[in-house]
Order: C-alpha cells, then sequence, then structure tokens
C-alpha cells in the first residue's frame, strides 16, 4: 500500500512540473508574441516614413477604429491577444446593440449574440455587467484540463471531490472517494451531467489543489482578456467574490470551442461512463446534458442547429446558458443569457437571440 501511494505522489509531483513547465512555455510565447507585433509595426511605421503606401478599406478602418477604442476602455490599450492575434479577430462591443429584432426580456440580466463569421456583435444587453456565473464556470475548468492533461490520463477521485463533501442539491456525478476514471470520463461528467465533484477532482488532478488550480483559471482568463473575471473555485457554486461577465463567457468559450474535444462532448447527447471504484469493481454511471435542447425539450427556432454549450443555475446567479449555434447557411454563432428570473424565460430569451441568426 505504501508503494502505491508513493507511485501516486511521484506521479502528482510529475504533473505538477509537467504543468509548470506548459505554463513558463505559454509566458516565453507570450513575450515572443510581442515582440513580433512591435517588429511589424515598427516594419509600417518604416514603410510609411519611406513614403510607402499603406491602404485600409472603410469598413475596416472603421472596425480597427472600434477595436482601439473599445481596448482603451476596457483592456488599459493593449491591442493584441496573447496569443499574437488581432484583438479585431475577436467580436468587440463597448456598449449595448441591437443590430436584429429581439423579442425576449432585458430585466436584470445580460444577453448577448456574437457573429463568428462576421466578427461582430449582433445583440448585447449589459455585457460587460458583473453576474454570477454558477456552473457556465465549468467552460473554464474544462479549458485549462483539455491543455493541460490528456484524455487518457487515470484520475483517482480524494476527499475533497466526492459527492459527499457536497451539498445535497448540488449537481453532481455522484463520484466516491477512491474511484478511478479517465480524464475523458470526467470531462463528459462536468459538461453534460455539470458535475460539481467532477470539477473538483480535476481540479486537484490537473494543479495538486483546488487553489492551486483557480490561480491558473485567473491567470488563463487574463490571457484571454477577460479582464472583468475573478474565479474562486472550479465549479461555481455561489460566492460573492466568484463572477464574471457574458462578454468574458465569450471570449471564454470561443477559445473552448476550437479544441475538437470540447466540441465532441458538448455535441454530445449522453454518456456511459465506466469507473472503477476503490475495492476494484466497476460500476456505470448514465450522464445526461442539463441543457435542454441536447435533451430535446426544448426546441431552436427552425433553421437553427444548436451544437451545444453549458448551463448554469443557482439562487444568486439565476440561470444561464451559453451556446455554440448554427443558422441555416451554417455560419457559428456564440448565444449567452445571463441571470434569466426562470428555466421558462431563460429558454425565451435564447430562442429570441437564435431567430436572430436567421436570414443572415
Amino acid at each position: 500500500m505504501s508503494n502505491i501511494r508513493e507511485d501516486e505522489t511521484q506521479k502528482r509531483r510529475e504533473r505538477i512540473e509537467k504543468h509548470r513547465q506548459k505554463r513558463d512555455h505559454r509566458q516565453r510565447q507570450k513575450k515572443s508574441h510581442k515582440k513580433q507585433i512591435v517588429a511589424g509595426i515598427c516594419l509600417v511605421l518604416a514603410a510609411a516614413a519611406g513614403g510607402g503606401v499603406y491602404t485600409v478599406s472603410l469598413q475596416q478602418a472603421e472596425k480597427k477604429a472600434e477595436t482601439a477604442s473599445y481596448e482603451k476602455a476596457h483592456y488599459g490599450g493593449s491591442v493584441f491577444r496573447t496569443d499574437g492575434l488581432a484583438a479585431s479577430d475577436l467580436c468587440v462591443a463597448s456598449e449595448d446593440r441591437d443590430a436584429i429584432q429581439y423579442s425576449g426580456t432585458t430585466d436584470v440580466h445580460a444577453a448577448g449574440l456574437f457573429d463568428l463569421s462576421g466578427k461582430d456583435v449582433l445583440y448585447s444587453n449589459q455585457i460587460h455587467e458583473r453576474l454570477y456565473p454558477a456552473s457556465t464556470t465549468k467552460i473554464m475548468t474544462a479549458l485549462l484540463a483539455l491543455e493541460q492533461g490528456n484524455l487518457s490520463d487515470i484520475v483517482t477521485v480524494g476527499k475533497n471531490a466526492a459527492a459527499s463533501s457536497f451539498p445535497a442539491d448540488a449537481s453532481l456525478c455522484g463520484l466516491k472517494e477512491g474511484d478511478q476514471m479517465t480524464l475523458e470520463t470526467l470531462l463528459h461528467g462536468l459538461l453534460l451531467s455539470s458535475g460539481n465533484d467532477a470539477a473538483t477532482a480535476i481540479a486537484e488532478y490537473i494543479s495538486g489543489s483546488e487553489e492551486a488550480f483557480v490561480e491558473e483559471m485567473n491567470a488563463r482568463a487574463r490571457e484571454l482578456m477577460a479582464v472583468n473575471t475573478h474565479f474562486v473555485n472550479p465549479h461555481g457554486l455561489h460566492d460573492d467574490n466568484h463572477y464574471t461577465t457574458a462578454y468574458d463567457l465569450y471570449l471564454i468559450f470561443n477559445t473552448c470551442i476550437q479544441n475538437e474535444e470540447f466540441l465532441k462532448i458538448i455535441e454530445s447527447d449522453g454518456y456511459t461512463a465506466s469507473i472503477t471504484e476503490a475495492d476494484g469493481s466497476v460500476r456505470t454511471e448514465e450522464w445526461s446534458p442539463t441543457n435542454y435542447y441536447a435533451r430535446g425539450i426544448v426546441d431552436a427556432p427552425e433553421g437553427v442547429t444548436v451544437v451545444g454549450g453549458k448551463t448554469g443555475t443557482t439562487g444568486e446567479a439565476g440561470y444561464c446558458l451559453i451556446l455554440l449555434d448554427r443558422n441555416a447557411a451554417d455560419d457559428p454563432y456564440i448565444s449567452i443569457v445571463m441571470g434569466a428570473g426562470s428555466r421558462d424565460i431563460l429558454y425565451e430569451d435564447m430562442n429570441a437571440l437564435l431567430e436572430g441568426t436567421q436570414g443572415r
């Protein structure tokens, strides 16, 4: 038994060291990208000084001007993302916008519709308002797990991650201390069944502790320019200091959907988990999506396909939902509703956003 514990301790140390190396590598990349950006700007200035001609369309100029103005107000003048991509590759809106006919409510909550192909915000209401995210938090947990772990990794559930450690009314996968399963299985439990126990198990596996993982969550949020976000846990159970905005959720989710494994999971309509218990026996758990579109309880507007997304609900946060969806022309959109007063209002407002993707 002592040898097994020593092996697990050694593996945990190796995993944390690997995690540190990845973080340092990202920081070096960040510095390198900044140098490339500065060099590029210098080349443009040099060309201008030498009489070179640089032209852009009026539409491009307006877009760049709007982006620069927004970034100056919200990001301290930072013009570029840390991965070296121009921030104009993002959908930007510094104030409420209504480019679609929106029939939903606008009471005390945020809503946004982001056109990923056109890189435009078609609808926004309070998208920069700090709100409680509830379980939409878990998209960041999933992002770090996918960036820093391997799907085939075997994870052992600790005491803090056992379902018995959470309130009885919390959203759980039913994990027990000593359970073993792959990281891929845990991610299905996290994103489909919205298990708070799965979130903690992932956090402890990736970073060694919840506290260390939360530090990584906040660091990654800053890298994605989600500057109005602050996490204190990996699952979204309420804390007054745990908050984000609809726009920040868009930034995080937009990064998540670049990962094929993330997409496969949120597209799933269910998952059968195989779990090895502490005594070596194997049990199965059936996990269904909390998203009512995936479960067939709510229908999207005609011509709209809901790819998948993440729900979140607490008494303080209200009802929240972030989705990737496509219109009849197969154009992708991210749609977000936060703080709806009821589940019915949540899906009514979401459908009002989805209707705005039609005919575009």
